[in-house]
């Protein structure tokens, strides 16, 4: 028989045991950060609730649920609750475009508004086989109507649509009425005196290089800058203005090539170096393209003519719409390019619609022979640019790359009667206009790139300039050896006691002579 010391022994021993088990038991998983202990309770647990049949059988699938319940468990409080997606955000904005105020009237909408028809737009345009779908359409209309509304507008149309690699831009076209938009130019002007009288009064030095006058910006409502663009990267979001483009901006653009991002603020990187962000480089490619295919049928427009024009050979920068305009047949403007005519002043070489005069004061000399010679060595003063006038038919286009400029079709064919004449650009790729008796519009849906033709290379670098001009004055001479400058030093010594003597022997004449 056991002894009560055996017993004991035996007892502590089985104790020791099963805290040692416990304890591996309790021991958490570097996985799932899970214990057998604990499991192996809730398992039990669930046991005694559910009492299952032929409870052996199912014990791995009640195992199996109560790890996938403990890990939805922490799941849900470890993941964040699902955010509003991008689209329900949009979707929230828009919901504003289709919300009528209580206050409008049906009077109100009889009143006469800048807002265009882009529902019959969107029509035409469909018949075209161009546009943006109907959805898009009246979402754009309904965004334009917002835009009137919020400014004092004379003329509103829907340019287009400009697209981008992170998005894309919803170009609007407005005039505002007499006297609205002044204050830009005015805070520029005083900008400008600002900074001349900041220069005059700075005592540092100033360099004697002249560089090139700038080519001065046209007025807001002339030229390039005759109307105002507004975008927006989807309907109901906020209208952003663009700023008005400068020639030098134009220039720069018709020498690179850049992709779009749809972030206004983005900076330009290019050679040569583009003096803008994107907000400006839009303006400008919207200024080229606007020049480039921005046309209408031929007699729609006419030239207001005045008592005294004949004699003015100034070209025109306006036009007028004709009263009497009767509409071109159908047929005729899909067969011939003679029958549409531009209606956007050609921008020049030198960055504007009208050519100016780049004078350089020259500084007052008070010497008049060196006033002369500065005269006679001044260059030729450039001749004036002339491009072509107002309403020229595109018949007389210019090819790029052996591509013709424009290509026009009917719409349809199996129902002539109710075709409309389409016109599409092959210079740049997404403009496009239709007409159809006295009713025509354009539009540009393009990424804004003009055609390259086969392949686009990028201008090189300058050569890089002199640093200084060689010479005897410039160049540094080598250091004279030992010998050479003992020979120097002979030389030298020799020349002085001869001048010594010569000295001394004038004197003893003197004395003599006394």
């Amino acid at each position: 028989m056991e002894t009560a010391d055996e017993n004991r022994d035996k007892t502590q021993q089985t104790l020791q045991s099963a805290a040692s088990l416990k304890a591996f038991m309790m021991k958490n998983s570097t996985e799932s950060n899970l214990n057998l202990y604990d499991h192996l309770t809730l398992l039990l647990m669930k046991v005694m609730d559910e009492q299952p049949q032929n409870a052996v059988d199912v014990i791995e699938d009640m195992s199996r649920d109560v790890k996938r319940g403990l890990f939805k468990d922490k799941q849900s409080t470890l993941r964040d609750l699902p955010q509003t997606t991008a689209a329900e955000l949009l979707a929230e904005q828009q919901r504003v475009l289709f919300s009528r105020p209580e206050e409008a009237d049906q009077e109100e909408e009889l009143i006469e508004t800048p807002l265009p028809n882009v529902r019959e737009i969107g029509f035409y345009l469909e018949q075209a086989g161009v546009g943006l779908g109907r959805e898009e359409m009246q979402r754009i209309f309904l965004a334009l109507k917002q835009l009137v509304e919020t400014q004092v507008l004379l003329h509103c149309r829907l340019w287009g649509k400009i697209l981008g690699t992170e998005g894309s831009y919803i170009v609007a076209e407005v005039e505002y009425r007499e006297g609205e938009e002044g204050e830009e130019e005015s805070t520029e002007e005083e900008e400008r005196e600002a900074e001349t009288e900041e220069n005059e009064i700075d005592p540092l030095p100033q360099s004697t290089y002249k560089p090139q006058p700038a080519v001065p910006k046209e007025p807001l409502g002339t030229g390039a800058n005759k109307y105002v663009y507004y975008v927006c990267k989807e309907p109901g979001l906020p209208w952003v203005k663009l700023p008005s483009v400068s020639p030098a901006q134009i220039t720069v653009a018709r020498q690179i090539r850049k992709f779009f991002t749809g972030r206004l603020d983005s900076p330009i990187i290019s050679y040569p170096p583009f003096p803008g962000n994107e907000a400006n480089y839009l303006r400008a490619q919207i200024a080229r393209i606007s020049a480039g295919t921005q046309v209408s049928p031929q007699g729609f427009f006419q030239t207001g003519e005045e008592e005294g024009d004949e004699e003015d050979e100034s070209p025109r920068d306006s036009c007028e719409v004709n009263p009497d305009f009767e509409g071109v047949p159908v047929a005729e403007m899909a067969e011939s390019l003679s029958a549409w005519v531009h209606h956007v002043q050609h921008i020049l070489q030198q960055g504007r619609c009208t050519w100016v005069k780049l004078a350089v004061k020259p500084e007052d000399d008070s010497n008049e022979e060196g006033e002369a010679e500065e005269k006679e060595e001044e260059p030729d003063e450039p001749e004036p640019e002339v491009g072509p006038p107002l309403l020229t038919p595109l018949s007389q286009d210019a090819e790029l790359f052996n591509t013709p400029p424009w290509t026009s079709k009917v719409s349809s064919t199996l129902t002539a009667q109710h075709a409309v004449a389409v016109l599409r650009s092959n210079l740049w790729p997404g403009a496009h206009a239709y007409a159809c008796g006295k009713k025509f519009e354009n539009i540009y849906v393009g990424w804004g790139l003009k055609y390259a033709g086969e392949g686009y290379g990028p201008p090189v670098p300058p050569l890089p300039q002199k640093e200084y001009p060689s010479g005897p004055q410039i160049t540094e001479a080598l250091d004279p050896s030992l010998e050479d400058e003992q020979i120097l030093k002979d030389a030298l010594e020799e020349q002085q006691d001869a001048q010594e003597e010569m000295e001394a022997s004038d004197e003893e004449d003197e004395e003599d002579d006394d």
